[in-house]
């Protein structure tokens, strides 16, 4: 077998129909699921990745792609995880490309959160000088969703955020009515508020934001 054929392997010896439908009606019914725990699933790609490790190693974007064109969120899950594991400090500059097609499809706040932090963020901490061309194509998208990592993709920076680009996502997007952006706005300012919490208090004093994401903004502060 290889990587793919062992993980549909171990999640369909493994699948539960309870936790399925559980979790289906949990994510609205956007995507099926074999209904496997996390900690379950987490061990069969685990171990399906002991045991494939140079296929892994040499045609990890390939899998990745092949993964998020399953139908089973279990697989995007997967697929993402590959790619962390795999890519951290050896991306190349196009894989913005892969980077974005995941975030723009099957997009839900599960994957989308995981993509913004630890693969564009990671990828934009590789390439800095990418990072204002990137940040601003996506903020000027039409997808929400690139709306939303433009907002959350410094998530885990800490004293390396770049607090102009935070500030000025922060209020371009301030009178969005979508609930997933006005909760990146204030979940964006609340972690950078545990780096610097004066001027996150400052920044949402003056920016007029909507009340959700002022108070997530200020939970902690």
């Amino acid at each position: 077998m290889n990587f793919i054929d062992e993980l549909t392997f171990g999640f369909k010896a493994n699948a539960n129909a309870e936790n399925a439908k559980y979790m289906q009606d949990y994510m609205r019914g956007l995507f099926t699921f074999y209904g496997l725990k996390t900690n379950d699933r987490r061990a069969i790609f685990k171990e399906a990745c002991l045991n494939h490790k140079q296929e892994i190693k040499t045609s990890c974007r390939d899998i990745a792609l092949k993964l998020y064109e399953a139908e089973k969120r279990e697989y995007h899950y997967c697929a993402i995880e590959v790619l962390i594991k795999e890519l951290k400090k050896k991306f190349v500059k196009d894989d913005i490309v892969l980077i974005e097609h995941l975030i723009v499809t099957h997009s839900w706040w599960d994957s989308v959160d995981t993509i913004s932090k630890y693969l564009l963020g990671v990828y934009l901490q590789q390439f800095p000088e990418e990072t204002e061309s990137v940040i601003n194509r996506f903020s000027d998208s039409d997808n929400m969703w690139l709306n939303r990592s433009a907002i959350i993709f410094q998530l885990g920076y800490k004293k390396d955020t770049i607090e102009d680009i935070l500030f000025a996502q922060s209020v371009k997007h301030k009178h969005s009515n979508e609930f997933f952006i006005q909760k990146a706005i204030g979940w964006a300012l609340r972690e950078y508020g545990k780096t610097n919490p004066q001027a996150v208090r400052d920044f949402v004093t003056k920016a007029s934001l909507k009340p959700l994401s002022a108070r997530e903004a200020l939970k902690n502060l």
